[in-house]
This record gives C-alpha cells, sequence and structure tokens, in this order.
C-alpha cells in the first residue's frame, strides 16, 4: 500500500500543529503486496496449467523362442510384406512365391491406401515390416503409426532377409543391398 509522511512539525509549533502548504511531502510505495501477488499468480498458473505428456505408442512384443513347433502357421497368399528402404521408399509384395514387387511412398495416397485396401480385401492378413539397415528409425516409426491409424494389429517386424533381398533386387534391377547380418 502506499504510504504518505507527514511529519511536518517544526520545534516552534508544536502548540499550533498547523501544516503550511507549499512544502513537498515524501511519498514512499510499499511493493510487497506486488511481489506476493506476482507470486500467487506464477503459482497458480504453474499448477493450473497441464504439463506436455510424451506421446509414446505401446508395441507388445512376444518372447523370442527358438522352438519352431510353438510357431503360428500362415498361408502365404495372406501375407503383405513391407520393406522399408534407406531412400524413403517402401518395397511390398503379397506371399513369396511369383510375388510380384511393387513400390509406394509414406504419403496418404501410398502406404495408407495400399494398407486399407489390403486389409479390406483379406480379412486373414499378416502384415510383415521388414526394415533394411538403410532404412531410417523415423521410417519405421512412420510405419508403426500407419498401421495404428487404421487400427491393424496383425503386424510383425520381420529381419529383412536374403528372400527379401533377391526380390527387391530383380524389380529394381539394379545392385541390390546386403541383407541384414549378412558380411558381404
Amino acid at each position: 500500500m502506499g504510504e504518505v509522511n507527514t511529519d511536518n512539525k517544526k520545534k516552534g509549533d508544536q502548540s499550533q500543529g498547523l501544516v503550511k502548504k507549499g512544502k513537498k511531502l515524501s511519498t514512499k510505495v510499499d511493493m510487497t503486496p506486488v511481489v506476493d501477488l506476482a507470486f500467487l499468480l506464477l503459482t497458480f498458473f504453474m499448477l493450473a496449467t497441464t504439463f506436455i505428456k510424451p506421446q509414446v505408442m505401446t508395441l507388445v512384443l512376444p518372447e523370442k523362442n527358438n522352438n519352431d513347433t510353438n510357431q503360428p502357421k500362415v498361408n502365404e497368399k495372406n501375407v503383405l510384406s513391407i520393406v522399408l528402404d534407406g531412400d524413403n521408399k517402401i518395397y511390398w509384395y503379397m506371399g513369396l512365391t511369383g510375388a510380384q514387387v511393387s513400390t509406394t511412398n509414406y504419403a496418404d495416397t501410398g502406404l495408407r491406401k495400399l494398407l486399407q485396401e489390403q486389409t479390406k480385401a483379406n480379412d486373414n492378413l499378416v502384415i510383415l515390416i521388414k526394415p533394411d539397415e538403410t532404412s531410417t528409425y523415423e521410417n519405421l516409426v512412420d510405419t508403426l503409426d500407419e498401421m495404428n491409424i487404421i487400427g491393424y494389429t496383425r503386424f510383425a517386424l520381420v529381419d529383412y532377409g536374403a528372400e527379401d533381398k533377391a526380390l527387391v533386387q530383380a524389380y529394381t534391377g539394379g545392385a541390390a543391398k546386403p541383407a541384414a547380418g549378412s558380411n558381404s
């Protein structure tokens, strides 16, 4: 609060108690309530706002089992293989025997449209996502996001193998990239 000091008494005028006009009074502003108000506002806004929560996607991964007797058998006509390339390209094909490789991209009219069409056409579809060693983490996350957007849950992350390398090499007509885990 503001305060005005009015100490105008002179030693000779003590009996009259008159205040002479024209003398400037000193003013002193107490800043304590303003500081208190600032801290109250700061505390209120810190407690009233919501903090940014990290956006994560949970993946349930099965335990690694080397026993082939427990592996589910899937008809190869029900398998859609998606190979993620390092140049932001996606190669895809159905099955393995006589597979015809095609390419798409990460646009809404690319991968998402492909996934929607294939899941509508085949109720028993299993999607295998195969990133090669040159693909980026961003490509894998984008692919998993597309799977989440369309709401399809029957997919697996699989290693990029020699069969996939041969199919992509035959499609591109160029030198194929080495398969993951190979020393070539």
